[in-house]
């Protein structure tokens, strides 16, 4: 396939997980991809793995270093068609036993991030009307035992997507959010002792009657892939629910 041929795409966080494998999906259906993340060595070795057209690590927290990786970016593709915001942390515990540093420090990567780097994308992107991804979670749809400052963060990428793609409209540019499940990723991974020490099920146990089984980077690079490419043309300000039936049901 080549629905994405010559599209010109910056993602950040995908050194690993998520973020890799839209990386690697949207190069193998014909993109340019430049690769970005905190973790300098993840990028260089992911770039390599997918044949990436290049990597601009930034540290998404930091204005500066967001707009410098951009225009690096740019720089080598010579434009900007798609932004993929996939960086994003999650932090595990009580909400109101959380440290105030951990709740600034969550909100810093994971809504932040995702505003300095639509903001710092926005003008290429008018040029191009180019389109963004934001990769944000069933989390910002409803509450969890854990996750709650990881839950208020998904749900503001989800209500800045809808505003962005408001106000973008008249450019031409797009804007849409994916929001995961549980998916087979290290973040999930981490969350899992915790979990069933919340719930007394096995995770495995939970997955199954809740979602059926575990998603896949390859099942959220899939929807990405489709929202970036000229297929979703007439999607904007749209969240996609990736969870086998999680959200979708009450028992």
């Amino acid at each position: 396939m080549s629905e994405l041929a010559g599209k010109r795409v910056f993602v950040t966080g995908s050194g690993a997980g998520i973020g890799k494998a839209i990386a690697a999906l949207f190069t193998e259906r014909g993109a340019r991809v430049v690769v970005s993340d905190l973790d300098t060595l993840a990028a260089k070795q992911a770039a390599g793995e997918i044949g990436a057209a290049g990597v601009a690590n930034c540290d998404v927290t930091d204005e500066t270093q967001v707009q410098a990786a951009i225009e690096q970016a740019v720089d080598l593709l010579g434009g900007l068609d798609v932004l993929v915001n996939n960086a994003g942390i999650e932090v595990s515990s009580p909400l109101l036993q959380q440290p105030t540093e951990s709740f600034d420090r969550i909100f810093a990567v994971n809504v932040r991030g995702t505003f300095v780097t639509m903001k710092a994308a926005t003008p290429h992107l008018v040029e191009s009307k180019g389109n963004i991804v934001n990769i944000a979670s069933i989390a910002g749809l409803g509450g969890s035992p854990l996750l709650g400052s990881y839950c208020a963060t998904k749900a503001a990428v989800i209500q800045l997507t809808r505003v962005a793609a408001v106000e973008m409209r008249p450019t031409g540019v797009r804007v849409n959010a994916v929001c995961p499940g549980f998916a087979d990723t290290a973040m999930v991974e981490r969350l899992v002792p915790d979990f069933e020490a919340a719930t007394q099920v096995p995770f495995g146990d939970l997955v199954a009657a809740k979602q059926g089984r575990l998603g896949t980077p390859q099942d959220i690079a899939e929807v990405a892939a489709f929202l970036a490419s000229d297929r979703a043309s007439w999607i904007t300000g749209s969240h996609y629910v990736l969870d086998g039936g999680l959200t979708a049901s009450l028992v």
